[in-house]
């Protein structure tokens, strides 16, 4: 058993015997792990344990079973994802697919600070569909896809109005076109974004700004990529799905 201080955000609990709960926490320092709380509900730890949770933990860990939480400091709860349910519907959703992209106990400082940051400017008001966009593009090298979307695989030629070929896994520039009949057919400035998103920084997602149609097409294409080289469904995710459906009326 280690005893240590690291950042965590908290992914999930769930009920473990009577009045117990296992947590599950990503943890900068030691990937994602399950901790064993005893009594949740009268322990000290009831608030800190609660899913989309950040905090600095004192942990115990065990390398062969469950680790154990010690105590915490600095909790930052994200109050405004947690008080609208499309904020914390997106937050649930990047939170399962980084849980998702590595296996646990997989050390990722990377991809830590990547969905720790996104959790933030989704807290304080930035484009949540537009934030879970460019997670799901930078996330697809974890799940073991690398697709160039900044030149023609035919020609390498850039800066063109590209579109992608599943058949190719790439784009083609309009010379092109006629080597995959069944082709995306999108457009160009889909590829062009998914291009920017593979690279942006957390600076640039400040200025990150789109059109409603834009992201409807975004979000079809990207469903796309992951359906066809991922092949991940989450629950987080139909959620989502089924929310785009009905939720105009809640708004």
């Amino acid at each position: 058993m280690i005893s240590k201080e690291t950042r965590g955000i908290v992914l999930y609990n769930r009920e473990f015997r009577e009045s117990d709960k296992l947590v599950k926490l990503f943890t900068e320092t030691d990937g994602k792990r399950m901790f064993f709380v005893k009594q949740a509900a009268q322990s000290k730890l009831a608030a800190v344990i609660q899913p989309l949770t950040v905090a600095d933990f004192l942990v115990k860990l065990n390398l062969n079973g469950l680790s154990y939480i010690d105590d915490f400091r600095e909790v930052a709860p994200y109050k405004a994802i947690n008080a609208d349910l499309f904020k914390l519907s997106y937050a649930t959703y990047i939170m399962a697919l980084a849980d998702a992209a590595i296996p646990d106990n997989q050390v990722d400082t990377a991809l830590f600070a990547f969905l720790e940051k996104t959790l933030a400017l989704m807290d304080e008001g930035l484009d949540y569909e537009v934030l879970t966009l460019i997670f799901e593009i930078q996330l697809l090298e974890r799940f073991g896809v690398q697709l160039n979307f900044h030149e023609c695989v035919c020609c390498h030629r850039i800066g063109l109005p590209f579109d992608f070929s599943f058949r190719y896994s790439g784009l083609l520039c309009p010379a092109h076109y006629d080597q995959d009949r069944s082709r995306a057919h999108l457009n160009p400035n889909v590829p062009y974004l998914i291009d920017r998103f593979q690279s942006l920084s957390f600076d640039e997602l400040r200025s990150i700004s789109l059109k409603d149609d834009t992201k409807a097409q975004l979000r079809q294409f990207v469903d796309s990529l992951y359906e066809d080289y991922v092949g991940l469904r989450l629950k987080s995710k139909a959620f989502i799905d089924d929310l785009a459906k009905w939720g105009d009326i809640m708004k």
